[in-house]
């Protein structure tokens, strides 16, 4: 590596001895005092002062990582390392601190190493599916808090790759299909992270929307189309959570590596939205020193291959100018100073609150499990009159699963399926929240058996004699792999058949990481989608089958019938007797292969919509044990604000996601809605409220690519209210000029 914390100033603590410190004499003179300490200067003027103190060699040191540290064995590891996926050693002499990076998708990583805790969230779909601009704060402030109590200040979370493919194996880790909802869901995450001084981050920018062959995909898309789609949920998540850095992903854009894409990283990027934090690397997806800097790239990760020595040499030469590496410095140091992590550093640590974080993360998981089918109202399921109730499958006595790779929390006391394990890549982890004790608690009275759902006839003699059963199905993901299809893995569609034939009172639990298919759903009286639900999974299941919490979720994602419906029935580069997608260095062996994007915007519900195809389930649909009305709808002149009144026309008090969508003028050549606007609102039984909705303003233009800027188009736009994207009553058409 090079110029490792420019060794003459390390410190090595060797017991209680500080081997290589100096101790200042007794009577030695105060430091004197650095000018962009003052936290009264911009970030941008703190960043310009450092930065004429700084060597050329320092330059050098900040603008890369210090290799694979404790991800591989055998590894050097610097002094002071904070044991995460991810270290940028800084500059003592200078008051600059090491950056020390996790990941944290749903959670801190790599928490066990230390005998550390970590909070384990729902999945960010699964946060996607609130509708909740606060749950998502809430979310990134659970994050944040835990990486800041134990020693980080920076997070390499913040996904938020839009669900083209609903078989992509880091669905879990992003927030669907629509990129309004994923924007604001993502960009309320990383405001949630940044509020705790810690270093906010949004990626895989962009266009990394599978994992097979990830290191080698070219995907081919119009600049349009992408500036409406997948780029758009970056412009708003940069939009509205202001992260310190943005990272780049492992494939190819129409040619070219995202790290030394100058379209998106200088002109779309930097140019257009003007961003003014920086660009890392996702780990090992440098392939250049000269074009990745002089293409927008200001950090190498994690590792330096191509920013170490290489580009000192560079500079030297006049191939990469002197002014660009201090604006890639200038870009770190400024995030830094705005992030707080300078002012504020997260030492010493803290003990993580676990209790403040399972609650957290209950909240958020009610919020968004969805359900999906209640036929004759077998849910909430009544305690006081049901006596017996058959548990069935994925491990439900135990725990319950999360999703895997690079986003792996790991889980308190091991593997819940397998105590005392050290998590694994590749391995399915459950964390001990067994559905089976909280079903216990809320029915007391009524016998609770489990049947592991292996031996189909023991299952199905289990389910006949009971009132009710419940199965659970599950789904592993993780960062490499995606699946094939849609189906649930493992012979769970014959058990779930197999049940229902049992007992005509099957209720489905689904933990799984994406949408499946589901050829039981007319067999089965019931159907709850719980997504990867977190560390207190088994709890927020419980309250929403008992009706302690009435579910209010609703989909972010289209669930299709068959993967026949779909705009690519098979994933690009994954053959169908091909094994799930080899990770890191085995990918990079495979030659480059096309993604042609041809359905360009016309993904998820969008696609369903213009093709007049009908899915299983509608992006934005969830039901509720209470019912709702809507009407009065107002669309001001301009298209900014629609109101109208929602009424609770149940029993229960319950909350209802209201959804605006609209089509554009037919000059846009577009035969499909699109999401511009949401609310949550809770409301009482009988309870009636006026609801006013800002419809976001980019739902409402188009991306001229000659002209290269958004546009309003003049015409009539069809405005629709609902609690769906299928489920429309309100209209009303306004003409913009």
């Amino acid at each position: 590596m090079f110029n490792w914390r420019l060794l003459a100033g390390s410190v090595v603590v060797v017991g209680s001895v500080l081997v290589g410190a100096q101790q200042p004499a007794a009577n030695a003179p105060k430091p004197t005092p650095k000018p962009w300490m003052n936290a009264k200067l911009s970030p941008d003027e703190r960043a310009d002062m450092v930065i004429r103190e700084m060597t050329q060699a320092e330059k050098i040191q900040l603008v890369h990582g210090i290799g694979w540290g404790p991800l591989r064995p055998n590894t050097s590891i610097p002094a002071g390392n904070n044991g995460g996926a991810g270290e940028v050693l800084g500059i003592p002499r200078l008051g600059i601190p090491d950056l020390n990076q996790a990941d944290s998708a749903v959670g801190v990583r790599m928490a066990a190493r230390d005998s550390r805790y970590a909070t384990l969230l729902p999945s960010v779909l699964g946060a996607a599916a609130a509708w909740d601009n606060d749950a998502a704060f809430l979310y990134g402030d659970v994050i944040g808090r835990e990486l800041r109590a134990q020693g980080y200040n920076q997070s390499i979370g913040g996904g938020v790759d839009l669900a083209r493919d609903p078989r992509n194996g880091r669905l879990f880790e992003y927030p669907g299909e629509d990129p309004v909802l994923a924007g604001y869901t993502v960009g309320n995450l990383i405001r949630g992270v940044e509020a705790n001084q810690v270093m906010g981050d949004i990626k895989h920018y962009a266009l990394n929307d599978q994992e097979t062959g990830r290191n080698v995909v070219d995907v081919h898309l119009d600049h349009k189309a992408a500036r409406e789609s997948d780029l758009l949920a970056f412009e708003l998540g940069i939009r509205i959570g202001h992260p310190a850095s943005v990272m780049c992903s492992y494939n190819k854009f129409n040619g070219d590596w995202a790290c030394e894409n100058d379209w998106l990283l200088n002109h779309v990027l930097k140019g257009d939205w003007k961003y003014p934090g920086f660009v890392l690397s996702d780990w090992e997806a440098t392939h250049s020193t000269a074009k990745a800097a002089n293409a927008g790239l200001d950090m190498e990760q994690p590792g330096d291959g191509f920013f170490g020595p290489k580009l000192a040499a560079a500079v030297a030469s006049g191939e990469v100018k002197q002014a660009r590496l201090d604006d890639m410095v200038h870009r770190i140091l400024r995030s830094m100073f705005a992030a707080g992590v300078i002012d504020h550093p997260p030492l010493p640590r803290e003990v993580v609150d676990p209790f403040r974080g399972r609650d957290d993360a209950q909240k958020i998981a009610e919020e968004g499990i969805v359900l999906l089918k209640n036929a004759d109202g077998i849910l909430p399921l009544d305690a006081s009159r049901v006596r017996s109730i058959a548990l069935i499958g994925a491990h439900a006595d135990v725990g319950i699963m999360s999703g895997g790779g690079s986003a792996q929390v790991d889980a308190p006391g091991g593997n819940a399926i397998n105590p005392h394990t050290q998590t694994e890549w590749g391995k399915a982890v459950y964390f001990p929240s067994a559905p089976l004790r909280y079903i216990r608690e809320h029915a007391p009275q009524a016998d609770v058996q489990f049947n592991a759902g292996t031996d189909l006839a023991s299952a199905a003699a289990l389910a006949k004699k009971c009132g009710v059963a419940i199965v659970f199905a599950d789904e592993y993901m993780s960062e490499g792999m995606d699946a094939a299809t849609l189906s649930l893995p493992n012979k769970q569609d014959a058990l779930i058949q197999t049940v229902a034939k049992a007992n005509p009172h099957t209720v489905v639990v689904l933990v799984t990481g994406n949408p499946v298919s589901m050829p039981w759903v007319d067999e089965v009286a019931g159907v709850m989608e719980a997504w990867y639900p977190g560390v207190a999974g088994g709890q927020a299941i419980a309250n929403l089958l008992f009706g302690t919490v009435n579910p209010s979720g609703k989909l972010p994602i289209t669930f299709a019938k068959t993967e026949a419906d779909l705009p690519h029935p098979k994933v690009f580069g994954l053959e169908e007797t091909a094994k799930p997608a080899a990770h890191g260095s085995r990918q990079r062996e495979r030659a480059s292969f096309p993604a042609d994007l041809t359905e360009g915007v016309r993904f998820g519900y969008k696609w369903f919509d213009s093709e007049g195809k009908q899915p299983l389930f509608a992006f934005g649909f969830g039901l509720s044990y209470t019912t709702f009305a809507y009407s009065d709808l107002h669309v001001d002149a301009g298209a900014k604000t629609v109101t109208f009144v929602l009424e609770n026309t149940g029993k229960r008090s319950g909350a209802d996601v209201a959804q605006v969508y609209v089509q554009l003028p037919n000059s846009s050549g577009e035969n499909f809605r699109r999401l511009a606007g949401w609310q949550r609102v809770e409301l009482a039984a009988g309870e009636r409220k006026t609801v006013h909705v800002e419809l976001e303003p980019l739902a409402l233009e188009t991306f001229d690519e000659a002209k290269d800027a958004w546009q309003r188009l003049p015409g009539e736009y069809a405005v629709s209210v609902g609690d769906s994207s299928r489920d429309l009553p309100l209209k009303e058409s306004v003409k913009l000029r």
